[in-house]
Formats: structure tokens, sequence, C-alpha cells
């Protein structure tokens, strides 16, 4: 559009105009604005979509990612999230062999590059949006609209609620979603010039390449599959130059004139349709055969408006999400990682002064259709009308009007939308530019917004380096989030702090008296910490609350156990059992139970399960090896020592109890090697070198028995077995000494 342009020259310089020069500019402001978060940690939801999915090792073959889901659960699972994105999870893999293992440096600078790449084709993208297709008889394109294109694609380059996409990980799910999205649009752009040139079975070829890219996007995450309708918005409106207003008036006359229906046949609309239409229904007819068990089962704290009973609270509630979305992309300054829990709390009546947000969103939308069905200069219709598209059609999977969705609101969810909303607000500055003289100051308005959300994405991406800093920056936008006091608090437990975590936990329970993670974690300290009533308190509410939650029960097990409440304690370990039947841990502690109550063929039965279900539980294998060898089974103890050796053979602690029983077998070579072995891994164990001094005295090595007698009393000086058994060997070696003289 060349009044657009011509009305933004004094914003954009000319001499960077050329397209080459526009991207490259592009590409390095993107990668200025998110280039500090390329050091960063693994972060929040990272934990489990990486770290914890096992989706990305060598040893899970590549064709189960086409039946897990985005966190490695299998699809068909009741608990499984839904959320079907294989190619995301094919690049983690590839990331995770590349960077050989889980090193976040190279995972966060594939999205940092995918960004800076997205935001250059977005120059593309928005010269098709602002400048149509129109194109010479040689079939170059004539009005590129390089300065608005330019423009919106450094608003998109520099936007802050880009942050989470870029500098969290797992947002490279909409990045590559983004990336596909735009691929397929520009494809079928292209359509519509190879058909000016070559004929119609080149515009087909590239019509299907497109949807094909379209179904790439929702591998990669399900909004992908929106670009089908964009795409079918941007046909009719552009190529087919339906005038909406023109219907309208022709309907209200009752015109039955259809000649503008005969010319959108005549240029190949309807057959275009069809293929976009058979497209989308293939797709979600494979995403739902996919999909298995049904949609994804959320709770009330994930999205609290959509279990309001009555229509129009959910419907205002709704109403209202979508105006905060618009108020992030307005004013991107108070960020969360997290909406939901009492983030937002409902709007329950008419009289909530948060209804004005709802009025001012629907006559800023009315306002803009408005404009764009009904402006009378036709490329104002298109740029308002694609710009509205952009904005809402990818956006309408996360509207809660065709599913329930299992958040509030979800800044990743608008990075697509976004696009939309550069263009309208480009499209808006060359308005105001034409219609005042003062143009140094929207030049200067628009470069202090470039330059604001710049210094907003260096800032953001800091704080989402870290759990610490992106859980505690949430607690200025979100302080009624209990979600955010539960991270904080799981943080700071992980890292020893239990006073400070035990203060996040409560005021997380106060927050939402339900929240039973909150309860078990609490009550797991309050356990370590020997404070058990209330500790069993917690956590009888937590399984009262969410019968369920088997490692609630399996905690509420370990207390009642500290209680020498065994019966009681027996019955939740099982309860745990039964609602998660592959429980190794559960099945470990149950073992303790019978060993306490000296039922030591039930508690080895225990063990054994749980290290059938985790080979590699090295508590369960020792406490094998320990109960055999106190019962006097030696034999049975080495042979149950030699095989978790062989599964696990760098643990020490197993080589530690093995050691001991092959000592006792008065095999006392291969015990050395053994005990030796294990105080070579971890040195400064004295009941290792205590152990090792015993087998030396039986097997009459004193100077040797001495020397680590010596070493484990210098390291625990208050063992007092390792006394005795040092004072005796010294009254031998004096007899000896004796002896020779």
């Amino acid at each position: 559009m060349a009044e657009l342009d011509a009305d933004l020259d004094h914003i954009i310089p000319s001499s960077i105009l050329p397209p080459f020069w526009a991207k490259l500019v592009v590409g390095f402001v993107s990668l200025l604005c998110f280039a500090r978060s390329y050091d960063g940690d693994f972060v929040f939801d990272d934990s489990e979509a990486i770290v914890n999915n096992k989706d990305l090792q060598a040893d899970t073959p590549l064709g189960d990612l086409w039946h897990h889901d985005f966190w490695g659960s299998r699809l068909s699972s009741n608990t499984s999230h839904k959320s079907y994105r294989p190619l995301t999870v094919l690049t983690f893999r590839l990331n995770y062999y590349f960077s050989g293992g889980f090193h976040p440096v190279g995972f966060h600078m594939v999205n940092i590059l995918l960004h800076s790449g997205i935001s250059v084709l977005m120059v593309d993208v928005f010269s098709v949006l602002f400048g149509g297709l129109q194109f010479t008889s040689k079939g170059r394109r004539v009005h590129l609209a390089p300065r608005a294109s330019l423009l919106a694609a450094l608003l998109f380059a520099v936007h802050p609620v880009h942050t989470e996409c870029v500098a969290g990980v797992v947002g490279r799910a909409d990045l590559l979603c983004a990336l596909f999205f735009s691929l397929s649009f520009l494809g079928y752009c292209k359509a519509f010039r190879e058909s000016n040139k070559e004929g119609a079975h080149s515009s087909t070829c590239w019509v299907l390449l497109s949807i094909v890219l379209g179904a790439v996007a929702m591998l990669c995450k399900e909004q992908g599959i929106t670009v089908l309708g964009l795409n079918a918005l941007f046909d009719i409106l552009v190529i087919g130059k339906f005038n909406v207003l023109e219907l309208i008036q022709k309907v209200l006359r009752k015109d039955k004139s259809l000649e503008h229906l005969g010319a959108l046949r005549s240029g190949g609309l309807l057959f275009r349709m069809s293929l976009l239409t058979s497209g989308g229904a293939g797709m979600l007819y494979m995403r739902w055969r996919i999909m298995g068990t049904g949609p994804p089962a959320f709770t009330e704290v994930d999205n609290p408006a959509s279990f309001a009973d009555n229509v129009l609270v959910r419907a205002i509630n709704y109403n209202y999400y979508y105006s905060l979305n618009a108020w992030l992309l307005l004013c991107p300054w108070w960020l969360c990682f997290d909406w939901s829990m009492g983030c937002i709390p409902l709007i329950k009546s008419a009289g909530d002064w948060r209804v004005i947000a709802l009025a001012a969103l629907w006559l800023c939308l009315i306002g803009l259709i408005c404009q764009a069905l009904c402006s009378k200069n036709s490329h104002k219709r298109r740029i308002l009308t694609l710009g509205l598209g952009f904005l809402v059609i990818p956006f309408l999977p996360a509207s809660n009007l065709f599913f329930r969705v299992g958040f509030v609101v979800a800044e990743r969810v608008l990075y697509l939308p976004s696009a939309g909303y550069c263009v309208l607000l480009t499209f808006g500055f060359g308005a105001l530019s034409k219609h005042t003289t003062k143009k140094k100051l929207i030049s200067a308005f628009v470069l202090g917004i470039l330059l604001i959300n710049a210094l907003r994405c260096v800032i953001r991406s800091g704080e989402w380096r870290n759990e610490d800093q992106l859980f505690r920056s949430a607690l200025s936008v979100c302080p009624l989030n209990a979600k955010v006091h539960y991270n904080i608090g799981k943080n700071l437990a992980d890292k020893g702090n239990q006073t400070a975590a035990i203060r996040y936990y409560r005021e997380a329970v106060r927050l939402n008296p339900k929240y039973v993670h909150a309860m078990n974690n609490l009550g797991n300290i309050l356990k370590e910490r020997n404070e058990l009533q209330e500790a069993e308190e917690l956590l009888s509410l937590a399984v009262q609350i969410q019968p369920d939650f088997a490692a609630a029960w399996m905690n509420l097990g370990i207390v009642q156990n500290s209680l020498k409440r065994f019966e009681a304690a027996e019955q939740s370990y099982r309860t745990a059992i039964k609602h998660r039947r592959k429980y190794p841990d559960c099945y470990y502690n149950l073992g303790r139970l019978y060993a306490d109550l000296n039922r030591h063929v039930d508690a080895l039965n225990a063990w054994r399960n749980a290290t059938v279900l985790k080979p590699e539980h090295s508590l369960a294998w020792n406490n094998m090896i320990i109960l055999l060898d106190n019962t006097g089974n030696l034999a049975q103890a080495e042979a149950v020592g030699r095989e978790a050796l062989e599964l696990i053979p760098n643990d020490h602690s197993l080589m530690f109890s093995l050691a001991n029983v092959l000592g006792k077998s008065q095999k006392y070579k291969e015990s050395e090697a053994l005990f030796l072995k294990a105080i070579k891994a971890n040195p400064n164990v004295a009941s290792y070198h205590g152990n090792l001094a015993v087998l030396y005295h039986r097997w009459g090595h004193l100077e040797s028995a001495k020397k680590h007698y010596e070493i484990s009393l210098q390291l625990d000086p208050a063992a007092a077995g390792t006394k005795e058994n040092y004072g005796l060997l010294r009254r031998k070696l004096e007899q000896i000494q004796k002896k020779d003289v």
C-alpha cells in the first residue's frame, strides 16, 4: 500500500529499506532482545517436558514419539495432557543428542535463533498483508510496502510477550508452529503468483504444499491448523476481492444478482476452499483418532471460569480473559509465568468494575470491524480485516469457545496473534501520521515503544534464566496465585531452606485450601522436622480432597509408620499402590514397614517388587542385602548383591554392603577389593574405613587394620564400635611387640 508507506516515510529511514538490509536489522534486533537467556537453566515446565521426558533419550524408540504426548506419557492414558507435538519433541531429542545430554545452552540457542528466523520471515508476511498480491506481466510483485512491513516486523521482534516462548525451552512448540504457519501462508500466496505464470496445475501444487505445511505446524502445536482459516480469509478478501459491505447492501435491497459469486467461482475460489476444508477435516479427524480417550481432564483451579454453573458468568469471564490478553499485547509490562490458581478472581456480578475492560475491548473490536467492513478504501479494508484475522484466528483454540483449555491466560498462545496486533498498530501509526503535522513526535513515540519493549525483553529474559528469579517476579503480578507461592516454596526446599519453604507452602494452602500438592510437600517437610501430628493432618486432608493422590497416600504411610501406627501405615501404602500400580518408592517404604514388624519375607518381596519396577533402586537392593546378611542368609545376600552390582556397577553403597557379606564368608580378597572401590568412590565415609579395618583385623593384616581404624576415627571420633575394635587391635599389637622383645 503506497499511501501507508508514504505516511511512514519519516519513521523508517530509506537507507535500510532494501529487503536484505531490512531483514538483517530485524534479525539482529530480535537476537539482541533475547540473547540474555542463552545460558539460562531449564525452568518451570522444562523439567517435565525435557529433563524428565524419556522420549528425548536414545533408548526410547523414535516410533514412540508418535504415540506419546508432549510430556512423554502415552496418549491413550486417561492422565495424558493430550498435547500432541511429536515434531517439537523430535527437535528436543536432536538437541539432547548433539548437546551430549541435558545442557540447556544448546536448547536455548535454538529457541533464540528460531525467533530471529521467524521475525525475519515476518517481513515477507507483513509485506503481503500491507501490499497485497499484485504482479507485473513478468510475475514480479508490486506494492511491497517496505516501510510498513519493516516497522511491523520490528514491533513483532521486540514484543516482550514473546519472552516465555523464547526464554522457556518448551516455548519451542509455539516457535516451530509459527515458523511453519508463516511458511504455509507464504506458500498459499505463492500459488497466485504461479497461477499468473504457469496455470492452474502449479497453483494447485502450492495450495497442497500450504496444507502440508499447515499439518506440520499442527504437529508442532495444535494451534497450527488455524493457518488454513487464515489462508481462506486471505483468498476470499484479497484474491476474490469479496466485499462484505456490498453483499450486505445487496441483501438489504433484496438484490438477486449473483455476479460476484460467478466471478469468485471462475477464479477457482470454491475449488481452493474445498481443498482447504478437506485438508482441515482430515487433520482434525487424524488428531481425534490419535487422541484416543477423548479430550484431557482439567481441574477447576486450571480454568475456574469453565466450571462456572451460570452460562452468563462463564461468558463474562471468558471475555474478561480476552481483554487481559489484549492488554498484554498493548502493555506487556506485567508478565507472569502462570495466571491460574486465584491470580484472576472470577467476575460474579455486573457490578464488578472489571466489566469496564470487557466494554472497552468490544468497543475497540466493533470499531475495527466496522472500519474493516464498511470503509470505501479497499486497501484499508484489506489491512484491517487481515490484521484482525491474524489476531483472532490463531487465538481461537485458546478461547474456550470450542473446548475447555487448561489455563486462564497464557502468554505463549499470543505469539502468533501478536503478528495481527503489529499489523493493526502499524496501520494506526500510519493513520495518525497522516492526520497530524507533528511528524517528529510520532517518530519519537514509535522509537520509544520499540526501545521500551526491547528493554523489557532484556529484563524479562533475565528473569527466565533461573527458577528463583522467575517465580519471585510473579509475586508482584499475581500475589493471589497459590501456584506462585508453591513454586517458590519448592525451589527453597530443593535448596535446603526448609524454614522459608514452610512459609510459602502455608501461604499457598491459605490461598487455595484444596491445593493438595502444597499440602503434600508441606507435610513432607514437617515429617522430616519430626512434626508428625501436623504432617499427618495435612496429608490426611490431601487424600480426603483427592482420594487418588498416590504420593500423598505414601507419605501419609511414612508418617503413620513413624507414629508406630503400623496397620494404618500398611493400609495407606496399599492404597497408594492401588492408585499407582508401578510405584517402586512405595514398595520400598512398605518393605521398611514389614522389616520393622519382623515380617522378613514380606519385606523382601516388597523390595524385590521395587527393584523389578525400578532396577536402579539402590536403597531397595541395599536393604535386601542387609536384611539377608542380618538373618544369616549369606549365600542369598551375596547373590542379591552381585545381581545389584551388575545393574548399578558404580554404586559405592552396594559395594560396601556386598563387601561386608563377602568378609563374613571369608572371601577376604574379593571383599577387600570392593571396600577399596567404595572408599575410592566416597573416601569420607567413616564406616567404609571402619569395616575395611575389621576385615583386615580378621584377615590378620594388622597394620592395614590399624591404618583404617585411625582414618575412621578421624572421620567419626564418636563411633563406639570402632573405638572398641581399635582398642582390641592395639592391645594385640602390644602383645606381639612384647613377645618379639
